[in-house]
């Protein structure tokens, strides 16, 4: 570091990454206590579990290949060229090579695996999305290959070609995407879709024509749980962010300019993404709550909801836009939740589909509109526009989500280890565990007892 500024711009920007990964691990907590919030008390270790061990797999399985995967793919590869494995610095091989210096404690570059932690954090939301859809009646080695596929490949792939700023669909198709609508939320909602059409319903779930309802089994888990995810939510928010770069030397004729930027390098500013969050939860939470009837499950589902629907454009919108998208499209969500669940029998069991799923892929939609005209990167001249975010909200929800969801699931349906039998479901995924813990009490009465003899 050659001046006093540059040494204290990387070394902030070193720490604002930092803390924006402490504050996306609430997001993770959220989502545990959340499920085991949904869940019946017959599975909630299950649950717990389940979203727990993804840490490890997802953490290990991103450091040895996900992030190579991001760096090497913004081209495709075949579609406007070949795998970036050298860039001047900015390749694959420079960058994500797990056994590289770039890859451990470097003095000479300190963003690098800050950055990298930022990733795994969206990560770990990826995988979690899914989970949620899917409680009760998932293997945990179907689960456990589900997260590492969703979580270290198909995510960040996508990410490589519409969140990188040379990614070929910000480049070609003027994808602009700027908190993730897309690359991690449709893409998420719609693998978890695709997972869940060859799965199946909770047994119970359908009968005779009609949907039986599965109430959450503890409100204040769920509560506490979508609390949690907003707060990390403010991270994740600030992880998509660039917290201080001169855009005018890069962009401006040469004359300094130092502004925050989204993931693309466009500047933004942090006050007004902290207005268009707080007005897009609103919007999203007040819709809800009034479609639902005050059913809280939906009430805080739609707060989220509202954010997703805004996230892809919240860089550029107004405050009243960002309600309106929240409000607005929330109601679109909420009733298009119902109409799958009823017509092709998806029992979805946190609405992690629409919320993020449906709420990710209208939001990219409608960014194309309101946001027409204005520029997709900093390094092309291409510009948002509907037809380009209608296909990127196709390739986030079809291509990256559905169908490699229903893929692996036929794959890990045909090896007979996707669903746990009935009579386990039926008795409860803890079943087992139970069993050990009750043994091993009354075995410990039974110590007791001959002790005080």
């Amino acid at each position: 570091m050659e001046t006093e500024i540059a040494a204290l711009t990387t070394i902030f920007t070193e720490f604002y990454y930092w803390v924006t990964v402490v504050l996306m691990f609430l997001i993770h907590v959220g989502f545990c206590v959340y499920e085991v919030g949904v869940s019946r008390r017959k599975n909630h270790l299950h649950t717990l579990m389940k979203n727990t061990i993804l840490i490890p797999i997802v953490t290990i399985s991103f450091f040895l290949f996900g992030w190579w995967f991001y760096w090497a793919m913004p081209n495709g590869p075949g579609i406007t060229g070949g795998l970036v494995l050298e860039a001047e610095g900015f390749g694959a091989n420079e960058l994500a090579l797990p056994w590289s210096s770039a890859m451990a404690v470097n003095l000479g570059d300190r963003i690098n695996l800050v950055f990298w932690a930022a990733f795994l954090l969206f990560s770990w939301t990826a995988a979690s999305i899914v989970s949620g859809a899917i409680i009760e009646r998932i293997k945990t080695v179907a689960f456990a290959i589900i997260a590492v596929v969703i979580g270290s490949v198909v995510w960040v792939i996508d990410a490589s070609w519409g969140w990188h700023y040379a990614g070929w669909m910000v480049n070609k198709l003027g994808y602009h995407d700027a908190y993730a609508s897309g690359v991690i939320h449709a893409a998420s909602g719609g693998f978890a879709l695709g997972i869940l059409s060859v799965l199946g319903p909770r047994i119970g779930k359908f009968r005779n024509g009609k949907v039986n309802v599965i109430n959450p089994q503890n409100p204040w888990l769920v509560t506490i749980g979508i609390f949690l995810i907003y707060t990390g939510f403010w991270g994740f928010y600030a992880a998509c962010n660039v917290p201080i770069y001169d855009i005018g030397s890069d962009f401006g004729s040469g004359q300094k300019f130092f502004s925050a930027t989204n993931i693309y390098l466009t500047p933004t500013t942090l006050s007004g993404i902290t207005a268009n969050f707080l007005m897009s939860l609103s919007g999203g939470m007040l819709t809800s709550y009034l479609v639902s009837k005050g059913d809280p499950f939906w009430t805080y589902s739609g707060g989220l909801a509202g954010i997703i629907l805004a996230s892809a454009g919240n860089d550029l919108y107004s405050p009243l836009q960002a309600f309106a998208i929240g409000a607005v499209g929330v109601y679109f969500v909420y009733k298009l939740h119902f109409y799958v669940e009823k017509k092709f029998k998806i029992d979805d069991a946190v609405g992690a589909v629409a919320v993020h799923g449906y709420a990710g892929t209208l939001g990219l939609i409608i960014c194309g509109f309101v946001l027409w005209g204005y520029p997709a990167s900093a390094y092309y001249e291409s510009t948002i526009n509907p037809l380009g975010m209608f296909t990127g909200a196709v390739i986030m929800f079809v291509f990256f989500g559905f169908a490699p969801g229903w893929a692996l699931a036929k794959l890990l349906n045909s090896f007979g280890i996707l669903r746990i039998p009935p009579e386990i479901e039926i008795a409860g995924l803890d079943f087992a565990s139970e069993k050990k813990t009750t043994l091993e009490n009354e075995n410990m009465v039974l110590a007791e007892i001959e002790e005080v003899k």
